[in-house]
């Protein structure tokens, strides 16, 4: 049987054979997905996950796709994007609630239009609450664990939990969902009243910062390195004189360095074939070693 057959009979509202993922993924990389299931509610997740586990198919779950890049070959198996379609977002007093597929832009205003202190931080991150929560997501000082009250997930057997922050286990770009396997369902963010005014200022100012800085305008899977320690991979790249180096449709970007960006039709060999001279020089220049923060997905 192909992936696809153990699908005919489910009713889901948006579901996709051979779908490229480069339509998925800000990078604009990747090849296709032999399922792509779009989810629509926590049944639709529920529901692929357990046909996935029934059956033994290799199952991707994914979010936005700010930060992944997907192989030329594609991914094998089902893919469940959580993103359109499951992103309700509530307001109860000093409380927001998101489901996963909600984006974190998107959050970040409504918390401003209920003069709602505590998100600014979050007001520009490219992903979904889903991601964000997995990976402990953060910026400009803040981080996901500093404004989570609780968090629904769905574990490995199927069960529905929730989670406080405590035991969420946040850490450097990590948590309990990726330790313990499991998926992000909707969040709970314990905010402050605030005023709205400051709060806006506080948005602006870090929009400012990030889109005079950051290479907005390109595709790209946001920041590709981790920070080292006690370095900056952006300056490290920058002082190995790797500025603007491009490899095919793949480039160091001139905005900044720390980001590779898609010119055009980069393919994955050649961001990763990019990636790969950026880590050599700079590990032959510095003896530092950076760690890719972007996420590889899919058969090589």
């Amino acid at each position: 049987m192909e992936y696809r057959d153990y699908f005919r009979n489910e009713k889901f509202k948006d579901i996709r054979y051979d779908e490229l993922m480069k339509k998925h993924t800000s990078f604009k990389v990747g090849g296709p997905a032999d399922v792509l299931v779009i989810a629509k509610s926590e049944e639709e997740i529920i529901n692929a996950i357990k046909i996935c586990k029934d059956n033994n198919l290799p199952c991707f779950v994914m979010g936005n796709g700010s930060n992944l890049l997907v192989t030329d070959k594609g991914i094998r198996g089902v893919v469940i994007k959580i993103n359109e379609g499951f992103d309700k977002v509530e307001v109860v007093e000093d409380t927001i609630r998101a489901q996963a597929g909600a984006l974190l832009t998107v959050v970040s205003k409504v918390a401003l239009r209920s003069s709602l202190a505590g998100m600014e931080f979050a007001s520009g991150i490219p992903g979904t609450i889903g991601g964000a929560i997995t990976m402990n997501a953060g910026a400009y000082g803040g981080e996901m664990k500093d404004i989570v009250r609780s968090v629904r997930v769905l574990s490995s057997g199927g069960q529905i939990l929730d989670l406080n922050n405590d035991q969420m286990d946040f850490r450097y770009r990590n948590s309990i969902v990726k330790s313990d396997d499991l998926i992000v369902l909707s969040v709970d963010f314990k905010l402050a009243y605030g005023v709205f005014e400051e709060i806006e200022t506080i948005i602006n100012d870090l929009t400012y910062q990030r889109t005079s800085k950051q290479p907005l305008e390109l595709p790209s899977g946001g920041s590709t390195f981790k920070r080292p320690e006690g370095y900056f991979a952006g300056k490290l790249i920058d002082d190995s004189g790797l500025r603007g180096l491009r490899h095919g449709d793949a480039q160091v970007s001139e905005k900044h360095c720390g980001f590779v960006v898609n010119r055009g039709n980069a393919s994955y060999k050649e961001v990763m074939e990019l990636i790969e001279m950026i880590q050599k020089t700079v590990r032959d220049n510095y003896g530092v070693q950076l760690e890719m923060e972007i996420k590889q997905v899919g058969e090589n």
